[in-house]
């Protein structure tokens, strides 16, 4: 007597017992082998990671990086100056009573000087994201609030001689500094980060149908077994489309992007600031300079010109 555990349901019931646990078969429901089954992997992980490679999800990585920079330097920034804010008003009141005028108009002091710091740095997040650099008076007022800053909170300590308080009130006001000067720092690297993520595109490429093909023969192979050739006996080879190379954005001074440009510069190029800008990849603040200077240098002048033929 039969069971019905017992019952042979054919070849399709022997091949369902013969298919791996995880489930890893083909089209024609055929189980695959390990070989196959890597084969299949190291395809799927070429193919994700071609992918995570993309210049523009790098870039787009840096940028989210970028974010939580900011977000974490602002935090410390800001509790940074709020711890300072009492002892600038204890500085500026000099025991005067409290609720009177000078007591009140002592809380103002050290706001005023943390917007004016906090502008100053707002504005640096911006140039450095485009790497623009500032003049003189943009550090200067920079340091000159943080040293205030200093000087205000520690003021009272260094005339009491209290090492301790020093010691104190010496840490927000340098980690604020420490973090201003960093954070600006940081922001240009990242932008270096991406710039050099989207220059990338010179080698990467989004992956193809053939990019992950399995086992897929090579040139020489199938010259040689005859399949894919031509009707004169070569090999039909896939030609890649051309990549347009990119030029690598510079960073350097004026007088460098000055030389690069007259040496890219050729009789009848009209000179521009996209022009500057496509060849030097300067900013496009400094791209306006660099066009009227190199008009200045290389146009001739009729006048001059009139001169040397009289």
């Amino acid at each position: 007597m039969t069971t019905p555990n017992s019952l042979d349901h054919g070849p399709d019931q022997r091949i369902q017992e013969a298919i791996p646990r995880n489930g890893s078969r083909d089209a024609r429901h055929v189980p695959l082998t390990r070989g196959q089954r890597l084969a299949q992997d190291a395809a799927d992980a070429a193919e994700v990671r071609k992918y995570q490679t993309h210049p523009d999800v790098v870039a787009l990585r840096i940028e989210r990086i970028r974010s939580q920079v900011d977000r974490l330097c602002w935090a410390g920034i800001t509790l940074g100056l709020a711890f300072t804010m009492t002892n600038v008003q204890v500085f500026a009141a000099s025991g005067s009573a409290v609720w009177s005028l000078p007591w009140v108009a002592a809380w103002v002091l050290d706001p005023t000087v943390s917007l004016v710091l906090l502008a100053v740095l707002r504005a640096e997040q911006i140039t450095s994201r485009y790497q623009v650099r500032t003049g003189r008076w943009v550090r200067g007022a920079k340091w000159f609030t943080l040293a205030a800053t200093y000087v205000m909170n520690t003021w009272p300590s260094w005339a009491v001689g209290s090492v301790a308080g020093v010691v104190l009130h010496s840490v927000p006001p340098l980690l604020v500094f420490v973090a201003a000067e960093a954070v600006t720092d940081l922001r240009d690297k990242l932008t270096d980060a991406v710039t050099v993520a989207v220059n990338g595109r010179t080698t990467s490429h989004t992956p193809t149908r053939s990019d992950t093909a399995v086992a897929a023969p090579t040139a020489p192979e199938t010259a040689r077994s005859g399949e894919g050739a031509t009707e004169d006996g070569t090999a039909a080879l896939s030609t890649p489309e051309p990549v347009r190379p990119t030029r690598r954005r510079r960073r350097g001074t004026f007088t460098g992007y000055r030389d690069l440009a007259r040496r890219a510069w050729t009789p009848g190029v009209e000179i521009t600031p996209a022009w500057v800008r496509q060849v030097t990849g300067c900013s496009r603040g400094l791209s306006s300079r660099l066009a009227a200077t190199l008009a200045a240098d290389l146009t001739p002048n009729p006048d001059t010109d009139r001169e040397v033929s009289t």
